[in-house]
């Protein structure tokens, strides 16, 4: 999707702007000093989104100076510098005393047959709203062979 940009009223400092998407015509205010952007996008994620990166390349700002540490390759690697305990034997796991959990074996999902059909039937569902099919050889309902018999 192209999006167009336009400077916002701010003169001092140039990172106000209004964004104004092509094929909608949907107008977007960003400002590049609070991280906000009126899609909300940008806030929640805490990734530049289009928008950002559109007021980047025209003002020729660096759009990773606006990404959150937590997605920086540096916080990814501090994650795994611990060191994990393997979890051993589970023969010799400590007992567990709590209450034990036993599913319901009615609200098991059946593995065996063919799936449900849970869609609902329209127009285009012609297959399904006509009559029975029906033998060509015997024409009726009851046998309907693979291989008609020779």
């Amino acid at each position: 999707m192209q999006t167009n940009v336009h400077q916002g009223t701010s003169k001092l400092i140039s990172e106000i702007f209004e964004v104004r998407e092509i094929p909608s015509g949907m107008e977007y205010n960003v400002d590049l000093r609070c991280q906000h952007c009126d899609y909300g996008k940008f806030q929640v994620d805490r990734i530049p989104c289009r928008r950002v990166l559109a007021c980047c390349v025209n003002q020729r700002l660096d759009w990773k100076v606006y990404i959150h540490e937590v997605y920086k390759m540096d916080q990814v690697q501090r994650v795994y510098r611990a060191s994990f305990k393997t979890l051993g034997n589970p023969a010799t796991w400590p007992t567990y005393h709590r209450p034990r959990f036993v599913p319901n074996p009615f609200l098991r999902r059946v593995t065996k047959g063919r799936p449900w059909m849970t869609r609902f039937l329209n127009k285009m569902d012609t297959r399904m709203l006509r009559a029975p099919r029906r033998c060509r050889l015997l024409k009726s309902k009851e046998y309907l062979p693979r291989i008609t018999p020779g």
